[in-house]
């Protein structure tokens, strides 16, 4: 499943036009992203909760050359699922 496919089911359940439903998707999808740019949390019941956290700096190795990269600490995205959800999936 994609963007298009939730578009489209969305679109299925409100009605409206397909536009419409390509917007509604996209505007959930800006504001999920906007908050963790933020630094803050996204929590959907039954779903899960969207978050970032800090990965560390480390040493890394280039695998063609074999020299040791310096990597720094960077903010990830992190998905932690409901329980629903993995009920839902068992």
């Amino acid at each position: 499943m994609n963007k298009i496919d939730i578009a489209n089911a969305v679109h299925g359940k409100i009605g409206g036009t397909k536009v419409q439903a390509e917007e509604v998707v996209d505007t959930v999808i800006e504001s999920i992203v906007s908050t963790l740019k933020k630094g803050g949390e996204v929590s959907i019941a039954g779903l899960g909760i969207f978050s970032t956290k800090t990965r560390a700096a480390r040493q890394a190795r280039n695998p063609r050359t074999g020299a040791s990269i310096h990597v720094p600490s960077m903010r990830v995205p992190k998905f932690r699922p409901a329980k629903g959800l993995k009920d839902a999936v068992k």
